[in-house]
């Protein structure tokens, strides 16, 4: 990891603290705000834990563009949590044949960036 690599990544891990101490729930409920922290907190840790040892550069790069959009989502919905895709299951027609497992590769690539380690932790 070059050190403007990891400075961008130290840089995130901070914004991310920072937004948690400043977050307020859009219920506005204490109860509510308190669990959202924590959630904010908790999968912070958990991801920037299971990355920590990623020496490729697109993999981090991948990570990164994870982590900035889901600060911005979280921003700009007043939640915290991923936001779910919403597909029926046999809603990608594949170019040849309906396979099933040519659906879940078509599910697989259309997944947007922020839930790309949403699966993987939960």
């Amino acid at each position: 990891m070059t050190t403007a690599t990891r400075q961008e990544v130290l840089g995130l891990y901070r914004r991310i603290f920072r937004l948690a101490r400043k977050w307020q729930a859009a219920s506005g409920q204490m109860e509510d705000t308190i669990k959202e922290k924590q959630y904010i907190l908790n999968e912070a840790r958990t991801l920037f834990q299971k990355n920590k040892n990623l020496t490729d550069t697109d993999q981090i790069k991948q990570c990164i563009d994870e982590c900035t959009a889901r600060i911005e989502i979280g921003l700009h919905y007043q939640i915290p949590y991923p936001r779910p895709i919403h597909l029926p299951p046999m809603g990608l027609t594949p170019l040849r044949g309906r396979g099933l497992r040519s659906q879940e590769k078509l599910r697989k690539l259309s997944k947007p960036v922020y839930l790309k380690s949403h699966d993987e932790i939960s």
